[in-house]
């Protein structure tokens, strides 16, 4: 397999200025589209969820959940928000809404927390209230914890069946990932009460976590359930080179570091594996790191032309990324919005139709993206 080079390099060409009264202007090599700016001055977020309301929950790194209603970002933030750690990268990350949600208005967050052990991954599960969360409980905590402030991964998503998945990165310590007494570095499936889920593939094992769905996962950035078949998506940080695009399986083994694409920061090589036995490939890689974060298929009938094209953020490589499928191949890769020189932290499809964006820096903006016209 091979990382796709054919990157359209008009494809993010910016057709008008940035003007106080129009929208921007950008083409595709699908279509044009107009980029809105709908909220600004928010502290590294990190992720979004759109209520039944019409109202959208963001959440801010650096510890705050803010609401923006009639595309007005309030200036308050929630209160009642677990106890939580601001630390290198860690902090409030990610936000999923229970899968009944208009009845219970139950939400799910994972966030960084420390304690005298070192810090670690958490997911909470809390109710929505006017002003901020009720009934805040934490289900889920990744053991044992870690004196790095790295490589938390955060990110989740329901599948159909209403099972939480919840990535774990490998806080910095290779070996981790491939521990299956170990919850760091890897993809844990989880009921909405925190419990294992039934069918888990290492729940007979003494010796597994029983949570555990996969592992050989170095940091997963990006979480997403396709539209069509159910299964979920992730993408995850490769060291130097050797960003990736997995479809998760039961029990697989992703590899992380026994085999990888990418080298060390320094340079020096990590393994000289790409390929071994019992460890899946990725679906698409990135060499050079791109830094992918948020991910979302577009759904959508606003952009027909889109339908089904899977969207991806890039932090380092500061752009938005889309990606034509068929037959589970990566058939075309084109990069848009190159010009804003954005870091992108999430992507989201919209229940407008509009795929929505967070930027990460201590500016951070919600953008929405939306046809011309």
């Amino acid at each position: 397999m091979r990382t796709l080079r054919k990157l359209a390099l008009c494809g993010g060409a910016l057709m008008l200025s940035f003007g106080a009264e129009a929208n921007p202007s950008f083409s595709s090599d699908e279509t044009d589209f107009q980029l809105e700016t709908v909220a600004t001055g928010l502290a590294h977020p990190w992720s979004l969820a759109f209520l039944p309301n019409g109202d959208v929950l963001v959440t801010e790194r650096a510890g705050r959940l803010r609401r923006i209603r009639d595309g007005v970002l309030d200036p308050a933030s929630l209160t009642g928000l677990p106890d939580l750690v601001v630390s290198g990268q860690g902090g409030l990350l990610d936000i999923v809404l229970h899968p009944e949600f208009a009845s219970n208005q139950s939400l799910f967050l994972s966030y960084a927390h420390r304690s005298g052990e070192g810090m670690t991954t958490r997911v909470a599960r809390a109710r929505l209230g006017d002003r901020g969360l009720n009934d805040v409980q934490v289900i889920f905590e990744a053991l044992p914890r870690a004196g790095t402030s790295h490589h938390f991964a955060g990110r989740m998503a329901f599948d159909r069946e209403g099972l939480l998945y919840i990535a774990v990165g490998d806080r910095g310590t290779r070996d981790r990932a491939q521990d299956l007494a170990d919850d760091a570095g890897g993809v844990h499936r989880i009921t909405i009460n925190g419990e294992p889920a039934p069918g888990n593939p290492f729940l007979a094992r003494d010796d597994a976590r029983a949570t555990l769905f996969t592992y050989g996962n170095r940091n997963i950035q990006g979480m997403t359930i396709h539209p069509v078949t159910g299964e979920i998506w992730t993408h995850e940080h490769g060291p130097r080179g050797g960003d990736e695009i997995n479809i998760l399986r039961a029990g697989t083994n992703y590899g992380w570091p026994e085999i990888t694409y990418g080298i060390d920061y320094s340079g020096v090589p990590i393994t000289p594996y790409t390929h071994k036995e019992g460890m899946a490939q990725p679906l698409h890689y990135w060499v050079p790191s791109i830094a992918p974060s948020g991910m979302a298929f577009y759904t959508g009938k606003s952009f027909p032309q889109w339908q089904g094209d899977l969207f991806v953020g890039a932090l380092k490589a500061r752009k938005l990324v889309r990606l034509e499928l068929a037959q589970g191949r990566v058939t075309e890769e084109e990069d848009l919005l190159t010009e804003l020189g954005e870091r992108i932290r999430d992507v989201r499809m919209g229940p407008d139709g509009g795929l929505w964006l967070l930027t990460d820096s201590p500016n951070g903006k919600v953008y929405r993206i939306l046809p011309e016209g």
